[in-house]
């Protein structure tokens, strides 16, 4: 049996939907460069490998490389990159892309892919709420240009400008409610975007930073799409202390050599900070209302499959 060759799946393409999902993924770019441009952001280039990367909380192939005697990372997220670069800077975004080899399991999720962009900001001194804020925003703002620069029939019926702030949803309430699969349940039955918020150690990474009169309990949120189109965003404030961050790492039961570089950065000193990141795929996939994210990327790194 001959393997469907990815050049033929590329001529076969619909055309039409993916001129729709590049024109609103170029519309979101510049919209949300502008947006952050204005609040005195300032964007940094992305990147690619780095010997320390995104640890993640669930498993994924990590791929690396030889650089001149050195182990290399390609990025997973730009996380530890974020901190640092608040030693010289206030607030920084990045268009950051992302490699995420990720398990079979999540091919028919219609939301995942291998390779995605993430636009990936960082605030020095400000709290969660701050960050949360900032996201509604510039959400709201990418919406209504959106709106205004598409033609309404092929963008998702439900779209509008949505009220703030957005509902926030701890964490522990939601699983009680909902069970295990809450995120999808609530995604699926909500009609406006929502905040999980202070969510357990265990589900996260590190980094993100512990309550000081919870423990166990982390200072972040995900952002959750209405009508079933799941996560957006993923963030929160972090941990910048080299003791605090030592502890977190041995909760979480990974060795501290492997994050060598952050320690030490800490123990030179890193700023208190918060931020998030948000996929572009994502937010564009819900923008057009489209089915599964590959059907709006023209190159899409499908799960599991032999492509471009």
């Amino acid at each position: 049996m001959i393997e469907a060759s990815p050049i033929d799946d590329f001529y076969e393409r619909d055309r039409e939907m993916i001129f729709v999902g590049t024109k609103v993924n170029t519309i979101v770019r510049g919209r949300m460069k502008r947006y952050l441009d204005r609040k005195g952001f300032l964007e940094i280039n992305p990147v690619i490998i780095s010997p320390i990367s995104d640890p993640l909380n669930h498993p994924v192939d990590d791929p690396t490389l030889s650089y001149y005697g050195h182990k290399y990372r390609l990025t997973k997220s730009m996380i530890f990159h974020k901190q640092l670069a608040l030693v010289h800077f206030d607030k920084i975004y990045s268009f950051s892309p992302n490699i995420r080899i990720e398990p079979i399991e999540r091919k028919s999720t219609g939301r995942h892919l291998a390779e995605f962009t993430q636009l990936d900001l960082e605030v020095k001194g400000v709290t969660r709420e701050y960050v949360m804020d900032l996201a509604e925003g510039m959400i709201n703002d990418s919406i209504v240009y959106v709106k205004r620069s598409i033609e309404t029939e092929k963008l998702n019926p439900y779209l509008k400008k949505y009220e703030k702030p957005f509902k926030k949803v701890r964490y522990q309430d939601a699983f009680r409610e909902f069970g295990k699969n809450f995120e999808a349940t609530m995604s699926a039955d909500a009609k406006e975007p929502f905040w999980i918020i202070d969510i357990p150690l265990q589900e996260r990474e590190f980094y993100d930073r512990e309550k000081d009169d919870e423990e166990g309990v982390l200072m972040d949120m995900d952002l959750i799409y209405p009508h079933g189109y799941g996560e957006a965003i993923s963030g929160g404030e972090r941990e910048h202390e080299y003791e605090r961050i030592l502890t977190r790492i041995s909760k979480k039961g990974q060795r501290a050599e492997d994050f060598a570089l952050l320690l030490k950065a800490a123990m030179k000193g890193l700023p208190p900070s918060a931020g998030f990141g948000i996929g572009i795929e994502r937010f564009v996939r819900f923008l057009t209302g489209s089915e599964d994210i590959s059907s709006v990327v023209l190159f899409p790194k499908k799960i599991g499959e032999y492509v471009l």
